[in-house]
């Protein structure tokens, strides 16, 4: 807690003066961000950073291994799609990005197995996307199984985006766009989900 606090003094110290009065008319505005990003909680990739964005420009929603689910209004607990449907319907967000990245923890479980410690939630989370896996293991290599899951997942999720009756009608009118994206943590290179399939830098 030391260094959070320690991390706390210096924000108030240099960014806050800096943007005092950008947060106060965002408390006394609200906020209205240009872009909802779908990333992993990895600790290592921050959707703020590698966008360079400032406060109340992205509206971001972090779970394992940055996966959609398929739209099912049930009595479960959806933490992902009720960011959606704040960020989409209420926030009407015009542009929606999933962003993966490379070296995820969350796809090496999904690969090779959840960790026996993380089997009560990690395992059944990342069965959403199960046929990744299979389809991975069946058409490649091991040694492109990592970076070949990052990417299947970030098109399953945006197919499963489209799942969202909300959704699918923002993007036939064209008042929303979706995204898929993949970051390198090593190389710092983010590729882009082309119209094609492939990924390619941006």
């Amino acid at each position: 807690m030391h260094r959070l606090i320690d991390g706390y003094k210096r924000f108030r110290d240099g960014n806050w003066p800096e943007r005092r009065q950008l947060m106060q008319t965002l408390a006394v505005e609200g906020q209205s961000p240009t872009a909802l990003v779908v990333a992993c909680a990895d600790s290592r990739v921050d959707p703020t950073m590698i966008f360079d964005a400032a406060p109340g420009e992205l509206f971001v929603v972090r779970n394992v291994a940055n996966l959609v689910p398929p739209f099912a209004p049930d009595a479960a607990y959806h933490g992902t799609s009720a960011a959606l449907e704040f960020g989409i319907r209420v926030l009407q967000i015009p542009e929606l990005v999933v962003l993966g990245h490379a070296n995820c923890g969350g796809i090496k479980a999904l690969m090779h197995g959840a960790p026996d410690a993380a089997s009560d939630f990690v395992g059944p989370w990342i069965s959403i996307a199960a046929p990744v896996r299979k389809a991975v293991l069946e058409c490649y290599e091991p040694q492109d199984w990592q970076t070949r899951a990052e990417q299947e997942t970030v098109r399953l999720s945006v197919r499963n985006l489209m799942t969202f009756p909300w959704i699918a009608e923002r993007v036939e009118n064209r008042s929303l766009h979706i995204r898929g994206a993949h970051f390198g943590i090593y190389t710092g290179v983010l590729t882009l989900l082309g119209e094609d399939g492939s990924f390619a830098p941006a």
